[in-house]
């Protein structure tokens, strides 16, 4: 039988965890919560002192990246979430989503499972 899949974006973890045990009533093949974000690394391992000037850049203090040039640490910099000054901007949309709940379902499930995690609010 033929298989689709649905890549959800949510808010949190919790509203993915929701949409997923509803779908699990259907022919599910596989699926994963995952969060993601734009800036590389797993974070900063070891202790960084903004006083003392110990630190590659505002996106490593701030974003906690581990950035593996000073260049890509400058530019993670300019995004507004390094610096704290704004939300991002006015889209409601798409700002703040940044839990994916990947879904492979039967065909035949398909439209009931985007069904459910728009149902949940998620951005399919």
């Amino acid at each position: 039988m033929a298989e689709k899949n649905i890549l959800a974006y949510f808010y949190s973890p919790e509203q993915a965890e929701k949409a997923l045990q509803r779908i699990q009533g259907l022919r599910l093949v596989d699926s994963s919560i995952d969060r993601f974000d734009g800036h590389s690394g797993d974070g900063v391992d070891r202790i960084m002192n903004p006083i003392t000037s110990y630190f590659d850049s505002l996106a490593s203090l701030t974003l906690g990246g581990d950035f593996p040039d000073p260049d890509a640490g400058i530019l993670a910099s300019a995004s507004v979430s390094a610096s704290g000054m704004s939300s991002g901007g006015e889209d409601n949309e798409t700002s703040g989503r940044n839990i994916l709940l990947t879904i492979v379902i039967e065909a035949d499930d398909f439209d009931k499972a985007m069904a459910i995690v728009q149902e949940e609010g998620a951005l399919v």
